[in-house]
């Protein structure tokens, strides 16, 4: 039925390649503990989603690839309007938590930007895209938590907001395999590419160094 789709929705004219650009951000979207912490309400056994996004982020590092992370925080629940109200787990980044650091697979070093967000999109009530077009990128590259939720918000915006986004499939995970791979499918028809792990390394490793 997937294949069947798959072939439908590109007859419609969906599902057309962006390809990678030529001079790339990489997004580590809420790659945080919470979601790694057994026992916690937002665990989603993610555990292969890390391994790939910590090569991802030593292939970023070493391509001289701009690395922005995202939090969610919050110093009063309130600051989260609806949103906070409709996802009660998110109480789990008010004020200064451990669930919600960076994993430290993943801990970001000194000259990577991390961006405190209050709800789904890394674009929205943040100055991402100003910084993005500071330094010239074209094109993001996805990885982070979860897929249906987060991941999926910042693509979109990405995409509305003029840059090319590419998620890498491997180094993205959700709580449930069901609206992750939905997530994935109409993320890949009509606003991204979804692209594997090796390809995205590969591209990585023979990016021109920027200037």
């Amino acid at each position: 039925m997937n294949g069947d789709l798959s072939s439908d929705y590109r007859q419609s004219g969906f599902n057309q390649r962006l390809g990678f650009g030529t001079h790339p951000a990489l997004l580590v979207v809420d790659f945080v503990k919470a979601y790694l912490t057994k026992g916690n309400p937002l665990y989603a056994g993610v555990e292969k989603a890390l391994e790939a996004a910590t090569i991802l982020v030593t292939a970023a590092r070493e391509a001289h690839v701009p690395i922005i992370y995202t939090v969610v925080h919050y110093e009063d629940p309130a600051e989260g309007g609806p949103f906070f109200r409709k996802v009660q787990a998110l109480k789990n980044f008010v004020g200064e938590t451990t669930a919600g650091e960076i994993c430290d697979e993943l801990a970001p070093r000194e000259g990577d930007l991390v961006i405190s967000k209050k709800f789904a999109s890394a674009f929205f009530g943040t100055a991402l895209k100003e910084t993005l077009d500071e330094l010239g990128v074209d094109s993001v590259i996805v990885a982070g938590l979860s897929t249906s939720g987060c991941v999926r918000a910042s693509t979109v915006d990405a995409i509305q907001s003029g840059f090319i986004p590419i998620v890498v499939r491997d180094a993205v995970g959700d709580r449930a395999t069901g609206p992750h791979e939905s997530a994935l499918f109409d993320l890949d028809a009509k606003y991204a590419d979804v692209v594997g792990l090796d390809d995205t390394l590969e591209h990585l490793r023979i990016l021109k160094p920027r200037a």
